[in-house]
Formats: C-alpha cells, sequence, structure tokens
C-alpha cells in the first residue's frame, strides 16, 4: 500500500574525489532494496542552471557528472513526524554505495520574458561496494601458506570495508589457495566469496552502520531490540518459506574406507535425499563433511511481512533486532508476540506525488508568472515501504545469487626432489606427519615459483608400474580451490628420445644419462634390434640382440 509521508532527506554525490551535495528539494524519487548482505538502489534528482540566461544558479555536478569517474552515492532518510503525543528522537536510515550506471535529460522551462531555464534530470543506479567491484574483478592467483582473512585483504581494495567474526575457516593457515577465476567461467570474486560462505554455511552480514562486510560463522544477535509502533504499521502478514522436503547422504568412495552416512530430516519426504559424494583416505575430512552438511539442512520458521503507512521515527536497517506491538490487534495467529525478530529484508519506494498536491515555489522571472512545481524540503512523497522479519534464533542464511566457481584450472609446473645432487634426476616422496599420506613438491614458475604439494600415487599408470616423475620433470598440475594434482608429463626425459627413422621405443632409468639402465626397441636397416645397457659413468654392461646376433658386453672405459 502507497501512502503520502513527509521525509528529511539527504544526498551527495562524490566523483572523482569531490562531494556534490544535492538539496532535499531537488530529489524526486528514490528506490532501495536493503538486504542482509548488501543493497541495491536509484536515486533521481533536479538541478537548476540558470547560466544561460545570466542568473546566478549553476548547476556545478554537469561537469563530473559527464567524465566516467567513480560516482560514490550517500542518502540519509529520516521521518518527519509532528503528529506524536512525545517528541521521539528521531533516527537516520544511511545507506552508501558505488554508482553502477547513470542517466541524464535537460528539461527547458519556457519564460514569459527572456530565455528559457534549464533543469537537469539526473538518474544514478548504485550497489553496495563488493557487488559493484568485485563482480568485474576475476584474479587468477596462487597462495602458499596463507589463510584466507590474506586473501580476502588482498582483494578488498579501498573501497570495501571487512570486519570478520569467523575465525575458525578464516584464520588457518592452509597449504593451499588458489582463485582461478575467469570471464569466461562467469564467476567473479563476488560469486567465490558467496559460493564459499554458501558451502562453508557461514553468514555474509552488510553493516549499514559501519557501510561494510562481515563473514561471520553466525548471525549477530547483540543489540536492543527496537519495539515498532502499531501506529505506523498498516499490514501485518505471516509467511511460511518452502521446507527442505530431503534427507541427506555424505558417499565416500575411497575404496579402502567406503562409507555411506545418512543425516536425517525431520520433515523429508520418503525416498527424497541429496546425496554428497567424496574421495578421500581421511576420515576426518569425512567426518568434518558429515557435520557440515548437518548445519547445512535447515527447516525454516515463519517470517512477517509489515507493509507500513509512514516511514518510522526509529529508522532501522536489515540486520536490526525488533519487537512486535504488544496490543491486541497485532495478536494474528501464529505470530508469537513476545519474540525478537530481525530484520531480513527492506524495500523503499518514494516517488513525486501529483503535481496538485505539491506547492509550487516562488518567484517566476515574470509579472503574474509561476515557477515550476517542484518538491520543497521535507516534502511529501507517495511511499511503498515493505520489510521481511525472521525469527531472531533463524538459522537459515540469507545470501544474494552466484555462479559456482569452475575447477580446477591447469598450469605448469616442475618436480622438486631435494634427494641426491642438484644434476641428479632422482624423485621423493613427502609423508605428511598428520595423515601419513605422501605427496610430490611441484614449482609453479608462473606463480613466481610456490611450491603445491600433489598426491604421490600411481596417476595414470598401472599399479604395478612404478615409475615415479623425477626431479625436473615437466608436468601439468590441476589446481582446485584448496588442492592439487598431477595431471599428466609434458615432455620427454634428457636422452630418452629416440631418432624417428628408427621408430623406436625406450625405457631409460636411472639418475643421469651417464648413471642409470636404458632399455631401447628400435630398427636398424628395418630389422628389430633390442639393447639393453647399464652405464655408470665409464662403466659399462651392455646386452643386444639382433638379426643373427646376441652380444653381451662388459666394459669399462679408460680414464
Amino acid at each position: 500500500m502507497a501512502f503520502a509521508d513527509r521525509l528529511d532527506l539527504g544526498l551527495t554525490l562524490t566523483i572523482g574525489g569531490t562531494a556534490h551535495a544535492i538539496p532535499a528539494s531537488d530529489v524526486l524519487a528514490f528506490e532501495l532494496d536493503l538486504h542482509g548482505w548488501g543493497h541495491e538502489g536509484r536515486v533521481e534528482f533536479r538541478v537548476l542552471d540558470e547560466t544561460s540566461h545570466g542568473g546566478q544558479k549553476q548547476d556545478k555536478l554537469l561537469a563530473d557528472f559527464l567524465k566516467p569517474d567513480l560516482v560514490e552515492v550517500a542518502l540519509e532518510l529520516k521521518a518527519v513526524h509532528s503528529d506524536t503525543a512525545t517528541k521521539p528522537t528521531f533516527t537516520s536510515l544511511k545507506v552508501k554505495g558505488l554508482g553502477l550506471d547513470k542517466s541524464l535529460t535537460e528539461e527547458t522551462v519556457a519564460q514569459v520574458k527572456g530565455a528559457g531555464i534549464t533543469y537537469r534530470h539526473y538518474t544514478v543506479r548504485f550497489v553496495d561496494p563488493a557487488r559493484l567491484l568485485w563482480t568485474q574483478h576475476y584474479p587468477c592467483v596462487l597462495y602458499t601458506q596463507k589463510t584466507l582473512q590474506d586473501v580476502l585483504d588482498a582483494h578488498k581494495g579501498d573501497k570495501i570495508t571487512l570486519a570478520n567474526d569467523w575465525a575458525a575457516q578464516l584464520d588457518k593457515t592452509l597449504p593451499l589457495i588458489f582463485l582461478g577465476l575467469s570471464p569466461e567461467s562467469g564467476a567473479s570474486f563476488y560469486d567465490f566469496a558467496v559460493w564459499f560462505v554458501h558451502t562453508r554455511n557461514g553468514v555474509l552480514a552488510y553493516d549499514y552502520t559501519a557501510q561494510g562486510y562481515q563473514f561471520r560463522a553466525a548471525k549477530d544477535a547483540t543489540g536492543t531490540p527496537i519495539t515498532l509502533r502499531a501506529a505506523d504499521v498498516d499490514r501485518v502478514s505471516v509467511v511460511f518459506p518452502e521446507v527442505a522436503r530431503h534427507d541427506v547422504a555424505i558417499l565416500n568412495a575411497a575404496a579402502e574406507s567406503p562409507k555411506n552416512q545418512a543425516i536425517t530430516n525431520a520433515q523429508a519426504v520418503t525416498g527424497i535425499r541429496q546425496d554428497v559424494l567424496l574421495r578421500t583416505d581421511i576420515a576426518n575430512d569425512v567426518q568434518a563433511r558429515v557435520t557440515l552438511e548437518t548445519a547445512r539442512l535447515k527447516v525454516r520458521g515463519l517470517e512477517v511481512e509489515l507493509d507500513w503507512n509512514r516511514f518510522p521515527a526509529v529508522a532501522f536497517a536489515p540486520g536490526a533486532l525488533v519487537k512486535l506491538p504488544d496490543t491486541a490487534g497485532w495478536m494474528a495467529a501464529g505470530v508469537p508476540s513476545k519474540e525478537t525478530f530481525r530484520v531480513r529484508r527492506m524495500s523503499l519506494r518514494a516517488e513525486p506525488l501529483p503535481v496538485e498536491s505539491v506547492e509550487p515555489e516562488a518567484g517566476g522571472d515574470g509579472p503574474g508568472e509561476e515557477a515550476p512545481r517542484r518538491p520543497k524540503p521535507e516534502s511529501r512523497y507517495l511511499i511503498t515501504f515493505t520489510t521481511r522479519l525472521e525469527k531472531q534464533a533463524e538459522l537459515h542464511v540469507d545470501l544474494p545469487p552466484f555462479i559456482t566457481p569452475v575447477y580446477p584450472r591447469f598450469v605448469e609446473g616442475l618436480i622438486v626432489s631435494e634427494v641426491g645432487e642438484k644434476k641428479d634426476e632422482t624423485w621423493q616422496a613427502y609423508t605428511d606427519d598428520a595423515t601419513s599420506l605422501d605427496s610430490y613438491k611441484v614449482k609453479l614458475p608462473l606463480f613466481a615459483n610456490q611450491i603445491v604439494q600433489v598426491p604421490f600415487n600411481a596417476n595414470l599408470q598401472p599399479g604395478h608400474f612404478y615409475f615415479p616423475a623425477y626431479k625436473g620433470a615437466r608436468v601439468l598440475v590441476a589446481l582446485d580451490f584448496l588442492r592439487a594434482w598431477l595431471k599428466r608429463h609434458l615432455d620427454w626425459r634428457a636422452g630418452a628420445r629416440l631418432p624417428s627413422d628408427g621408430q623406436g621405443v625406450h625405457l631409460l632409468v636411472g639418475k643421469t644419462t651417464t648413471s642409470g639402465t636404458s632399455m631401447r626397441h628400435f630398427y636398424e636397416d628395418n630389422k628389430p634390434l633390442f639393447r639393453l645397457m647399464r652405464t655408470n659413468e665409464s662403466d659399462t654392461e651392455k646386452i643386444e640382440l639382433k638379426e643373427g646376433n646376441l652380444l653381451i658386453l662388459v666394459k669399462e672405459e679408460s680414464a
């Protein structure tokens, strides 16, 4: 329901570091959609310019508005009530965002005498800073031995502020963190951040007081609840969100430790479930996923939707705690009147009242001339204002839509081994003290030669072939968000490749070409030849089979 109300309004646009305050009388309309995780809005205003016919009023915004510089929008709203029995302490709703797009039109008002005067009609759409900047941010960066808090701090820039409360996820030092984001896959850093919160059962909260973000383990339950005034609300609706009707099962596909653990939901329909497939040899990883999915399986409670008939004297924003009026008219079926609620979402629309409802400005340029009708300071708007409330104990987390990041991404690396001398092409398995699992170390030149660990396993070979990757081997590494693995080998070992005219195959093992064993099969004069040779510097043992000939040779070259 729309209602007419007065607002004390402040609007400032900052462009290229220059602040432009827009008088309340020039603000024509605005829209706000406020969520617990961020906001979006639109504001329309007019600016008078009389310079074309020698007037004093000049549009000082125009020059900056035409530039492509970043636009910062600060909008403040406060109620103007004069009919309350006791004069309340009015508080403001403040919203700050960054310009998403903007438009400009000019309106010339003809005068009885002389040139016309110009009104410029400005429109700016804006969103919270992360939604503007992070949706254009696609970093492809590798971090080793860093925390996720380090990663967030590295990408927040100077327009985004963070005050996090999620130590279990953000403060732990991790072996590998990879942001493989690409415009082609569609997932930006903003998508990554929301996806991370969603998959870890966390909370992304926008603080409308500090105008910043919080990554939290749980919703903030602190603060003194605001008691809403019954006279300010036109209608109360009770809303029952969709209920999860599925069970969950955790499946671990590891052959030596398979697991199928059910997580039951009292509201599930028989036979409906969501399966989560894992493949890990670490039992603690399976149990951690069971704990996570159990916490994520939430049955949502009722919500309350309020349609207002005036802007409240004590303003609030999403995340604030409120109490419903304790009066008979509010005792709707199913609404616990004594319970504390949290503001989950707000929607506010303000439009100009019809022209006949707006008083004209005094002072036209000619005798008996009437100036254009415009809203006056603290003038009346036609407003639509709705608020969605949830119970304070509600566990469901509201998040913006997101695109799941695409993993893995592939980069080249070089196998690391610390066994033997620098020239030796040795292999090495590194054993993790916590899990007893072995891994390779791989150096990634693209990312400043940082070293990651990948599983030490048979990879693409059958298990009866034991040929570990050797030092310096050029390999393709698959990088996931928090792990990596060896995809395949990319080159031939030095000395292993044979001339193509011999159509040969070659198995070369050992530390170097002068300390190892070579087994070759190739063609000489279009006849097959097999050669097995063991070499250690000047000492050589060779077995050779060819047409009509068997050669066994033991030989040591003189120095």
